[in-house]
């Protein structure tokens, strides 16, 4: 959401809000959401010679690769938390998921489970080569699946290239049944780094807010989901209006902008006891939190007598430090992945451009001189890119080099706005409205502007925020 669409809500609530609508901070909450813990990767044959080297056969284009995943085998097919069916059935599931993953990037087009024979367990480390080699199959995932003594599932998952024989990678997982879905995803983010040599996005989380109700009168909740839109969760009740949230570095707490006590007002939410803390205790709206690279500073912005500026905070709470104090809205600050720098928008020239300075506040400059405005601005985790809204009448999704050159318009709807980056940084969310009905969803897209497509939620969303791969 763009500046002064929040300055616009900000306004509203002010004539809306009354004393009997005040809420303490703590009655918009739901309960609290399960906290995912570390996944234990277990040892695999072959890690004490210095791991696999083996190369891979096909050089064409990804899209082209005929890439087979049957259903992981069982090596007895018992009952488990994770499915009453049994681990044969499992496995199955733990194959569509991976599917899913390498299908909906674009990048890939795999064959799944339901088109494909089941390998047995012995097979799973001795595949039937010629067997695949028929099926048209030019590289084959395939693992197991099985239950261990404390309950939780071991998981495996090989990558063989069909036509060398050979075997390109493998890892192993132990997770708790709950969590079976995040196995799939280290398997699919294991397969992806192998075959484009890029870092994997799947197995991380989205924070959004879910948004339902007439137009003119929305109630807007903060949600999180996985990055498939899998174990969906509503953190807050929609008594007061949420926005922009962020995760924090390590995934224990979500940052972000409520109207619970009638004011914009930032919060931290600790997903662990389900408390939320106020950032500042400034009487002034406060908007954009993000947060620091390294988890240490919160970086937001504050309207002090009709002019916004960027400050910064320590994420354990004390003084601000102003960074920005020109005239005009000063907002939207972004920090670089090594956290020296900071990119934000801000309209000191007369229209809404985006600025660059030192993470201290100093060398403050101007990098869009492009016709149209711009908003927004998130810097990529490669640091090689800047995301934001391109608005040259409609609004866009665009790119840049951090100093400026290079852009590419990747979108081309009536209202697209607020970009947020996988963890590779080479895919991009933001979310649409449609014009007339003012409904919203989230869309990815890729860095050539290609792969366009819907994120699946329960209820229409917006402000989504990508945060980085899950320990």
């Amino acid at each position: 959401m763009t500046i002064r669409s929040m300055l616009s809500l900000f306004a509203a609530t002010l004539i809306a809000a009354a004393p009997a609508a005040v809420f303490a901070q703590n009655e918009d909450l739901g309960s609290a959401p399960p906290v995912g813990g570390e996944v234990e990767t277990i040892p695999t044959p072959g890690d004490d010679d210095g791991g696999l080297t083996g190369s891979v056969s096909f050089e064409g284009s990804l899209d082209d690769l005929q890439l087979a995943i049957p259903a992981f085998a069982a090596e007895r097919d018992v009952a488990t938390a994770a499915n009453a069916q049994g681990t044969a059935a499992l496995g199955a599931e733990l194959a569509r998921v991976i599917t899913a993953d390498l299908q909906n990037n674009g990048l890939f087009a795999p064959t799944g489970p339901d088109a494909l024979p089941k390998p047995n367990y012995p097979q799973i480390t001795d595949p039937v080569w010629n067997m695949w080699r028929m099926r048209g199959a030019e590289m084959l995932v395939q693992g197991y699946v099985r239950p261990r003594a404390d309950g939780k599932l071991v998981v495996g998952c090989y990558l063989y290239d069909v036509a060398l024989n050979d075997e390109l990678a493998r890892s192993g997982w132990v997770v708790p049944p709950s969590d079976w879905r995040r196995a799939a995803h280290k398997c699919a983010d294991l397969v992806y780094s192998r075959l484009t040599g890029e870092s994997p996005f799947f197995d991380s989380r989205i924070a959004y807010i879910a948004e339902t109700g007439p137009k003119d009168n929305r109630t807007k909740r903060l949600a999180i989901m996985d990055s498939d839109g899998a174990n969906h969760r509503f953190i807050t009740t929609g008594r007061a209006t949420a926005l922009t949230p962020r995760y924090s570095p390590d995934y224990r707490k979500l940052m972000y902008l409520s109207y619970v006590d009638g004011n914009p007002r930032i919060y931290v939410y600790d997903i662990g006891t389900g408390k939320q803390t106020l950032v500042t205790e400034s009487a002034n709206p406060t908007f954009a939190p993000r947060w620091s690279p390294d988890g240490r500073w919160v970086l937001y912005s504050m309207a002090v007598n009709g002019n916004t500026d960027i400050y910064r905070v320590s994420a354990n709470g004390g003084p601000s430090e102003r960074l920005t104090d020109a005239p005009g809205i000063d907002v939207g600050g972004s920090y670089s992945p090594d956290g020296t720098r900071i990119v934000f928008e801000s309209d000191r020239s007369g229209a809404q451009q985006i600025y660059m300075m030192n993470a201290d506040g100093s060398n403050q400059r101007r990098i869009t001189f492009f016709g149209g405005r711009a908003a927004t601005p998130e810097w990529s985790p490669r640091g090689d890119q800047i995301a934001f809204t391109y608005i040259p009448g409609d609004f866009n999704i665009a790119t840049m080099s951090p100093d400026g050159k290079n852009f590419r318009k990747l979108t081309d709807g009536w209202q697209d706005e607020a970009p947020t980056w996988a963890p590779n940084g080479r895919i991009l969310q933001f979310f649409r409205t449609e014009r007339n009905t003012g409904r919203t969803a989230i869309y990815q897209v890729d860095l050539t502007g290609e792969n366009l497509r819907r994120l699946p939620t329960p209820v229409d969303a917006s402000d989504p925020a990508w945060g980085p791969i899950l320990p």
